[in-house]
């Protein structure tokens, strides 16, 4: 059965790889996605890179997918995305510079904060058991987690007169010594604390000048800054795919609520299950059946830290079913796809190179309708570039 991967490093990566013209055959790939990525973001090197991919397409034969239209039947389909937007930088001048290069895909952040909006790292840790945020359940047009950790037994006199948001004191900050990274506003996990080491001078409540947190020299954006909306309002109107994976759970939610105003379904192009493997990577319950109510696909990442414990071949193919049957039951059958993440990981115990791709299939098989696995396999993520990159 062919497949599509909607992540891959191969084309950063150097030595050995484990995605190459002869794994990608042997694996049966209908279409992989290379990512261009540079560890903060530099645009001249990201170009260069897609200059690299150019070249890899002309002598591999791969075939270089701009638009759906392009997507051939006889050949190894090529998709170039960007990891992380810091190569946007804060201008939108090059994100038409990185669409003009033939970039069709971009995961708005990486592992560090940038002009468009903040990382995994800002959602919640482990240990707080977060509830799970529902589809419809909404705070301001966002959906709500209250978590245990709000301290709502505190009293208002208990508070300093400077731990309010702009000295509102229903919404209480609470005493600089007393502040963690699980304390939240109110309970909302979407406007949350963070240690003082992890502040900067650009940080506000979702990137509002008017709400911020105090003090005023240690703010810090959510998820989409004013500048991050832009930068996802014109990837829809360019035809480029909205990645939300390595991207905060606020952030995942601003770009939700935008794929629900414009019609445009979004991605989480390497992110697991987070019920199934507590990591601030994967997506909780509430986010994918929000990615499924937007029409979105998330792609099965198979690094282990996201999937297990167990880092054996066994426990790991275990983990994969694990992640795959419990997406499906929160999310239906449209929302998952693959992801693997092959060349930017550690090799997998089970999934080493792209050529395995056939026994996570024929595994899938064991114990899930073969209709439903070719979706998984390819047509979930197929209809998902069908509707975004038609132009």
């Amino acid at each position: 059965m062919k497949y599509i991967d909607l992540h891959t490093d191969a084309l950063t990566k150097e030595g050995v790889l484990s995605v190459t013209k002869e794994t990608l055959g042997t694996g049966g790939c209908f279409l992989e996605c290379f990512a261009c990525f540079t560890p903060r973001g530099d645009l001249e090197k990201t170009l260069k890179l897609c200059d690299k991919f150019e070249k890899m397409c002309a002598r591999d034969n791969f075939q270089w997918v701009k638009s759906a239209g392009d997507l051939s039947e006889n050949r190894v389909n090529a998709m170039l995305t960007v990891e992380g937007g810091e190569a946007v930088g804060n201008d939108l001048k090059n994100l038409h510079i990185l669409y003009e290069k033939g970039v069709r895909m971009m995961t708005l952040v990486w592992n560090y904060d940038n002009a468009i909006g903040t990382t995994h790292k800002a959602s919640p840790l482990k240990g707080e058991a977060p509830a799970e945020r529902v589809a419809g359940g909404t705070h301001g047009g966002r959906a709500v987690t209250y978590a245990p950790t709000a301290h709502s037994e505190r009293s208002e006199e208990s508070h300093r007169l400077t731990d309010f948001v702009r000295g509102d004191s229903s919404v209480a900050l609470f005493p600089q010594n007393e502040r963690t990274s699980t304390d939240f506003v109110r309970g909302d996990s979407s406007v949350a604390l963070f240690p003082q080491n992890e502040r900067t001078s650009t940080d506000f409540v979702r990137g509002d000048s008017s709400v911020a947190l105090l003090p005023q020299n240690e703010r810090r954006p959510l998820g989409l800054t004013p500048f991050g909306r832009d930068v996802v309002e014109k990837m829809g109107e360019l035809g480029m795919i909205v990645d939300v994976s390595h991207g905060s759970d606020a952030l995942f939610f601003d770009v939700a609520d935008w794929s629900k105003r414009s019609g445009i379904p979004f991605v989480a192009s390497h992110s697991n299950a987070r019920a199934c493997h507590f990591h601030t990577r994967n997506l909780d319950d509430g986010q994918i059946r929000t990615l499924a109510d937007c029409g979105g696909v998330m792609g099965l990442n198979f690094y282990d830290e996201f999937l297990s414990d167990d880092k054996t071949a066994a426990g790991q193919k275990r983990a994969l079913i694990a992640h795959i049957t419990h997406i499906l039951k929160v999310g239906g059958e449209d929302a998952l796809a693959f992801g693997s993440d092959f060349d930017g990981i550690p090799q997998n115990a089970y999934m080493k190179t792209a050529a395995d791709m056939p026994r996570l299939i024929e595994a899938m098989c064991d114990v899930i309708p073969p209709r439903v696995v070719e979706k998984i396999a390819f047509r979930n993520a197929e209809r998902v570039i069908r509707a975004v990159c038609s132009c």
